[in-house]
């Protein structure tokens, strides 16, 4: 008995080597997938703190939670297994369903920037496409509607590409280095989040109560740089929001046979790095970057009208041959 037992220890010790060496490959496979990614998680970090802004101090981390919720939600009851069974089933609707995305992603950018230089022109243009909120709590809701959807759209890149990193082994190894991937990333976007909108919280309680000069100095320093900085940092929100739009239409007309787009931003990284040999890898980024914003800019400010006069009455339409039921009278 004790032989069998010592080969049954034997047996499980070398079962959990194998469990322990697969839990460390999709553990590699998930940080590698994520660093494949690493753009776009830039750009989802960027673009999400516009979201809190105007907002009481007490409601900014409520609101990062609800829209990390939703981004978790979108990653793993939606994404991932539409990302698995479109792979299997599919492929050929992955580019399509992301041009799609990427064109909203540029229709938003150019939005706000349309907003930034003609503001009533685009008062007027969203107040055409939805009524104003009316008190906080709608205006809030509002506000983590749209950043659910704009998290859908990057997140939809984040694990498309996450996918194409993964070797294909089997769908079980796939969903879980997918779920590995999404949740480390939602954690890491929403918790550098949390800390950008906090951090002039943290700079006052230092400026107040620091023990040292020089730390109630940068307490100071941080109340007073941070609404440049939350300026700044909105900037490159639209900015990324748009040239990442630009990126997966560009490639999207690519795979269907227009190469035009493609070829303009390889065309422009190629003579940055040229011109600016010694940063050849920045310049051939900031150049690629710059078109594929140039271009969404376009391709947004040309669905302005578009969203203006044909989707919203059309989707007006729609909803007008479902209204909801009205509630039944009392007895």
């Amino acid at each position: 008995m004790s032989v069998g037992l010592l080969a049954l220890l034997d047996d499980v010790a070398g079962l959990v080597k194998v469990a322990a060496a697969s839990l460390d490959d999709i553990a590699g496979q998930a940080a590698k997938a994520g660093v494949k990614a690493a753009g776009a998680v830039i750009d989802d970090a960027a673009v999400t703190p516009n979201y809190v802004h105007g907002f009481s101090a007490d409601r900014e981390l409520p609101i990062i939670g609800r829209i990390a919720l939703g981004s978790i939600k979108n990653k793993l009851l939606f994404l991932l297994p539409a990302a698995l069974l479109l792979s299997f089933f599919a492929p050929w609707a992955i580019t399509p369903l992301l041009m799609i995305g990427g064109a909203y992603l540029c229709y938003e950018g150019a939005e706000k920037v349309f907003h930034a230089i003609m503001p009533h022109q685009a008062e007027a243009h969203e107040a055409v496409l939805e009524p104003a909120a009316v008190n906080p709590q709608s205006l809030e809701d509002e506000k983590v509607a749209g950043a659910i959807k704009t998290d859908f759209i990057l997140s939809a890149e984040i694990m498309t590409i996450a996918l194409a990193a993964i070797p294909v082994e089997s769908v079980f190894y796939q969903a879980v280095v997918l779920a590995l991937v999404g949740i480390g990333i939602t954690i890491a976007v929403y918790g550098a989040v949390a800390l950008i909108v906090k951090a002039d919280d943290f700079g006052l309680f230092m400026a107040k109560h620091g023990r040292t000069g020089p730390g109630r100095a940068f307490g100071r320093g941080v109340v007073t740089g941070m609404p440049g900085f939350m300026k700044v940092l909105s900037l490159v929100g639209t900015a990324a929001m748009t040239w990442v739009g630009g990126s997966i239409v560009a490639h999207g007309l690519y795979e269907f046979g227009w190469d035009l787009p493609e070829h303009i931003i390889e065309g422009a990284a190629h003579w940055a790095e040229l011109t600016f040999a010694p940063i050849a890898g920045f310049a051939g980024w900031f150049a690629t970057a710059f078109v594929d914003f140039f271009f969404g800019l376009l391709l947004g400010a040309l669905l302005i009208p578009v969203a203006s006069h044909v989707i919203t009455p059309l989707w007006r339409a729609l909803k007008r041959l479902h209204p909801k039921a009205s509630p039944k009278p009392a007895a």
